[in-house]
């Protein structure tokens, strides 16, 4: 344990307990974290980085997801420039700085010099909730995928994060890598979509990761030629109740500012905002 008042240092498996304590204070916001904690125990081997843990008179008071993501977790803005430091002479190594605007704002203060210019700054992206059943009817055509969906949906999962982030995930070679995450994804039945009589997707989306409090939905999918015709209001529903039944009891997930349409189809479902998110993308 550090014998100075305050510091950062890294988290190892002796700290788990401490780290889910401080997630489960605002365990919707902090699922990722949590999630990714939990699953790897906070070994360095399995999270493909650190986490590093703020403390404050030998109490873990804040904390901060470091790999290909930079998450900031309960960081107020004394931890938020103290792990900013520590990450700028550790050097860039995180591909997104993702969190509750706040620290990642705090953060980019610190990190803009050396770390930018950034690829793409989305500094208003609205953190929604639901704790409840839907507020529509769910489409009763969306379904668990299964591995022989995998030559359909896999164009679809390509042309959703193509638009999403800017580039394509099969760029740099990641083609194996990403129909791995995919595969992956559908064996864990945290993969959904709505298929036509020809097995194209007309509608789809993923749960990216779970704790025993939430699950965080990525990848919401409509091809842009069937948009506005309610398919992700009612595929929303779908998804919302079939997690709700058996994953987590809340559903959350970040949208972009700007997408109007996404974020009318959300609030449709029954979603809430809670807060605001940002991400900083190199």
């Amino acid at each position: 344990m550090l014998t100075t008042r305050r510091g950062v240092r890294v988290l190892g498996a002796a700290d788990l307990a401490p780290f889910t304590a401080l997630a489960a204070r605002d365990a919707v916001a902090n699922v990722f974290a949590d999630y990714r904690a939990r699953t790897t125990n906070l070994d360095p081997r399995w999270l493909g980085g650190e986490v590093w843990g703020y403390f404050e008179e030998g109490e873990l008071t804040a904390a901060c997801h470091v790999a290909a993501n930079l998450v900031p977790v309960q960081c107020d803005a004394v931890a938020a420039q103290a792990f900013a430091e520590r990450a700028l002479a550790r050097g860039r190594t995180s591909s997104t700085i993702v969190g509750l605007s706040e620290p990642v704002g705090v953060m980019w203060d610190v990190l803009a010099g050396e770390w930018g210019p950034p690829r793409e700054c989305r500094w208003r992206q609205p953190h929604l909730v639901i704790s409840g059943d839907p507020v529509i009817e769910p489409d009763p055509e969306v379904r668990p995928c299964r591995r022989e969906d995998l030559v359909s949906l896999y164009p679809a999962c390509v042309a959703m994060y193509t638009e999403e982030v800017g580039v394509s995930p099969e760029a740099g070679g990641g083609a194996d890598y990403y129909r791995a995450r995919i595969m992956q994804l559908i064996a864990r039945g945290w993969s959904f979509a709505r298929f036509d009589d020809d097995g194209r997707v007309l509608f789809k989306a993923e749960v990216a990761c779970v704790t025993p409090h939430a699950a965080q939905v990525q990848g919401v999918f409509v091809p842009r030629e069937l948009r506005g015709r309610g398919l992700a209001t009612a595929g929303m529903a779908a998804v919302v109740a079939a997690v709700r039944r058996d994953i987590a009891p809340t559903v959350s997930l970040y949208v972009n500012e700007w997408n109007g349409p996404a974020r009318a189809a959300y609030e449709r479902v029954g979603f809430q905002q809670s807060g605001t998110f940002s991400t900083i993308m190199f």
